[in-house]
């Protein structure tokens, strides 16, 4: 989803390719053999597969110390915690609870940052704001209910966005041999 944010924000075109990981293509296999998504293949033949390096080369962004810190904590501490509180049947002897609580602290500090005057640039809300939806829809009730005013303006700032209803157009898998589908679409 960040990936596809960046991507779209800077009308950076890109041949879409919609993979199903059970699934996956050969070609797809052939230029990242460890088979996840998103994978960038630039017209030099460089491979990049990680999302936020997709989104660091479509914007050409440079992190600055602050913006690292954010992207640390929410890949490190964040997503870890997450992981666990979406699929706590996944790991051994995990309780779904106390990964919630853990994943909160994060939130807690990001809802205060978000009521500072210097707010995160584009780019940076775009890297983190995926994971918070996730967390969120996980059970919606339960976080809709938490006092973090800031967080709930912010994801929904985010979730009405064009961008963000851009990223969400579902396509058809794509299978070896079909046209070329461009993304986005102009």
């Amino acid at each position: 989803m960040r990936a596809r944010m960046s991507i779209v924000r800077m009308k950076y075109q890109v041949e879409h390719r919609e993979v199903i990981l059970r699934d996956r293509p050969t070609h797809m296999m052939e230029i990242s053999p460890k088979g996840t998504v998103p994978v960038l293949l630039l017209e030099d033949g460089t491979v990049i597969e990680e999302s936020l390096e997709i989104m660091q080369h479509v914007l050409n962004w440079t992190l600055s110390e602050d913006e690292q810190h954010w992207i640390s904590r929410n890949d490190d501490e964040f997503k870890f915690h997450l992981d666990r509180y979406k699929y706590p049947n996944r790991y051994e002897g995990i309780n779904e609870i106390e990964q919630r609580s853990a994943a909160s602290s994060y939130l807690r500090d990001l809802n205060v940052h978000l009521e500072s005057e210097s707010p995160f640039s584009e780019a940076l809300s775009d890297a983190l704001f995926p994971f918070v939806r996730q967390f969120a829809n996980h059970n919606r009730d339960w976080f809709d209910a938490q006092d973090w005013n800031n967080i709930h303006s912010w994801l929904a700032y985010n979730l009405d966005s064009e961008a963000f209803k851009a990223c969400m157009k579902k396509h058809k898998q794509w299978h070896e041999g079909e046209d070329a589908l461009f993304f986005p679409s102009m």
